[in-house]
């Protein structure tokens, strides 16, 4: 359910807030969770428990965020109305602060709120492989996953790397990572797609000027106890020896995991923990992600056939373009968001362009 609805511009064209909230009603909803969480039998199922607790506990924090601010409003328009006749500059000077506070935060706040998907508050499971080109693509690869690892540590967010596939050379052929923080899904969706390079190659003696592709794919993780289920007789499960970093042990057993779901034919592997029983773990959550994607695609192709609407399964062309020479431009195609300072990007500085595009399906919605 959203608690925020958009507010139409006044008759008199005066500006608006771009949406209310309604506290209210999300107090009294978290009041009937909590009420729910203490009746006889409300922990039966272990994990339908978790995941209800997860969103009281969401919505107290959301709930108590939006009632602090209505109390610091308040104390500001008392002090203001107070100091109107005081000729105190210092005091103007910290009212004014303090203004300037609450309206940067309450615009952090309405802007959390294009986040209404029903996913958009879960952990990311994020992967890159490497298009065709080689070298040139694994390094491009390797780099795309570094960008999305940084941004992820700038902002003091959790990521937990499931899978990776090195490169012959350089790079990485593939690499799965879960990304955990506040509303990761619905900031990091809109990275699903192909992502294309140019640049003078460093792997090339002539310094000639190569372009590379590289795919994302960005999964909500799934909840296993209510959107899933896997018949334990429909998974193949291999476990051989890791190949890639980690250590002695993880070279000498056998720990890494391979998990076949013969109906689909997805395969997913997990080789970079050295407990065989962790590996297995995080494969499980990757699977139960692509098989909610699945059913998430199926779902909106049948809205779309409903609609008359034609989606196309294609790869299309890239969503976003990165071009380090002649010279240095990013450009994504859906939102027309461009930068001049693609090395910043490239450093996980990603927060205007992953806002832009947000802006941008927002405007189409």
């Amino acid at each position: 359910m959203s608690y925020a609805r958009r507010l139409k511009p006044s008759s008199n064209g005066s500006p608006t807030s771009w949406c209310v909230f309604d506290v209210a009603t999300l107090e009294t909803d978290a009041a009937k969770l909590e009420t729910r969480s203490g009746e006889p039998g409300f922990w039966d199922d272990a994990q339908e428990a978790q995941a209800t607790m997860r969103r009281l506990s969401e919505m107290r924090g959301t709930a108590g965020t939006w009632r602090e601010l209505e109390r610091r409003a308040r104390d500001l328009a008392s002090l203001i109305e107070m100091s109107l006749d005081e000729a105190d500059d210092a005091l103007a000077a910290e009212l004014h602060a303090e203004h300037d506070q609450l309206v940067r935060r309450v615009g952090e706040l309405e802007f959390e709120l294009t986040f209404s998907g029903p996913y958009d508050g879960r952990k990311a499971i994020l992967a890159v492989h490497a298009g065709a080109g080689g070298t040139e693509s694994q390094d491009w690869a390797a780099m795309l996953l570094r960008m999305y690892t940084r941004w992820a540590e700038r902002h003091g967010f959790t990521w937990e790397l499931f899978d990776t596939t090195p490169g012959e050379e350089a790079g990485i052929k593939s690499a799965t990572v879960e990304i955990d923080g506040p509303h990761i899904y619905g900031y990091l969706k809109g990275e699903a797609g192909v992502h294309r390079l140019v640049r003078i190659s460093p792997f090339d003696a002539s310094h000639s000027r190569h372009t590379s592709f590289a795919k994302v794919e960005v999964l909500p993780e799934a909840d296993a106890a209510s959107e899933v289920e896997i018949d334990p007789d429909d998974l193949r499960i291999d476990v051989f020896r890791a190949s890639g970093h980690g250590g002695q042990n993880v070279q000498k057993n056998s720990t890494a995991i391979r998990i076949t779901h013969i109906p689909s034919g997805i395969v997913v592997t997990c080789q970079n923990e050295r407990s065989q029983h962790r590996n297995k773990e995080s494969a499980m959550k990757v699977l139960e992600s692509r098989l909610l994607e699945i059913e998430l695609k199926r779902r909106a192709e049948e809205h779309a056939r409903l609609k008359g609407e034609h989606i196309s399964a294609a790869f299309g062309n890239a969503v976003r373009s990165y071009v380090l020479h002649p010279y240095k431009l990013v450009k994504d195609q859906r939102s027309s968001f461009e930068s001049t300072d693609p090395s910043a990007i490239l450093d996980g500085d990603l927060d205007e362009m992953l806002k832009a595009h947000l802006a941008a399906t927002i405007g189409d919605g």
